[in-house]
């Protein structure tokens, strides 16, 4: 089980990342845009540095559902490895079966 207070320091930042995804979108949008004026540009990204750095989505860390564990995490079921394998040999998790040949 990871430390309950790094898990509960990335579901804050889920939290901003949600708050501030559609102005982050926004600001992107127009920082990247190369059809704009330059100053404009610059102004975007300006306001960008001002957004919360925790409102950045890449600093959000996949963890596993059930024991907050950092690495070693399966996206499609959202899952560390020991967790998948445990679930998996129990037959929890519909579709998965233990490979043999």
């Amino acid at each position: 089980m990871a430390k309950l207070s790094s898990i509960n320091k990335n579901e804050k930042r889920k939290k901003l990342v949600k708050k501030y995804a559609g102005k982050y979108a926004r600001l992107k949008a127009v920082a990247a845009d190369e059809s704009l004026d330059e100053t404009e540009r610059l102004i975007a990204r300006l306001k960008l540095a001002e957004v919360p750095r925790n409102a950045n989505p890449t600093r959000v860390r996949n963890r596993c559902e059930v024991t907050g564990r950092p690495r070693a995490y399966y996206r499609k079921f959202r899952l560390c490895r020991v967790q998948l394998r445990e679930l998996g040999n129990m037959g929890l998790i519909p579709g998965l079966t233990k490979s043999s040949w």
